[in-house]
């Protein structure tokens, strides 16, 4: 696997972390990871029914068995996702509540550590590819080459980290 495949895997794993940071707005991404006991086996819940979001603030949950309703209910309260659902006997409803300043702000530094941990992904990719080529003894002026290029990539990803960040950051502020 090559350095840019590995970086770009920092960045899509940056992503999915910054997806379950809430922004105030309903996003089905929020519930990725609740699984729910389904005939004996940890099932996603986005395999167990149709995710909507009517308003900006409200996700709907619709089940394709309502035999599982209730422990779809329970699934979300013990995901801890913040939100208490909503059970009517068809479907299960999130109403996202409004973001405080402060709240935000915690958000914002939740993002920039896991901005933080990118990083250290990257360097540590950095760290592993730079050993890798002084084992393999080349040319002085080859190797110097092949650093250089490591590197480059380096700051390039990093660069996409930053953006990253900022864009979440900005996302979080707006009210």
């Amino acid at each position: 696997m090559s350095v840019e495949e590995k970086m770009a895997k920092v960045i899509v794993a940056l992503e999915n972390k910054l997806l379950n940071i809430r922004a105030g707005r309903a996003n089905p991404a929020m519930l990725n990871g609740i699984m729910v006991p389904y005939y004996g086996a940890p099932t996603p819940i986005q395999s167990l029914a149709n995710i909507t979001v009517p308003e900006a603030r409200q996700l709907m949950i619709k089940p394709f068995d309502r035999g599982v309703l209730k422990d779809m209910e329970r699934a979300i309260n013990e995901a801890n996702i913040g939100i208490t659902p909503t059970n009517n006997g068809e479907i299960i409803i999130l109403t996202v509540p409004e973001l405080t300043e402060e709240r935000r702000r915690d958000y914002v530094k939740q993002a920039k550590s896991i901005g933080e941990e990118a990083k250290v992904a990257l360097r540590n990719i950095r760290q592993d590819e730079n050993n890798d080529i002084k084992k393999a003894e080349y040319p002085e002026d080859e190797e110097k080459k092949l650093l250089d290029e490591v590197q480059e990539a380096v700051n390039k990803y990093n660069k996409i980290v930053e953006e990253k960040i900022k864009e979440k950051e900005e996302e979080l502020m707006r009210v």
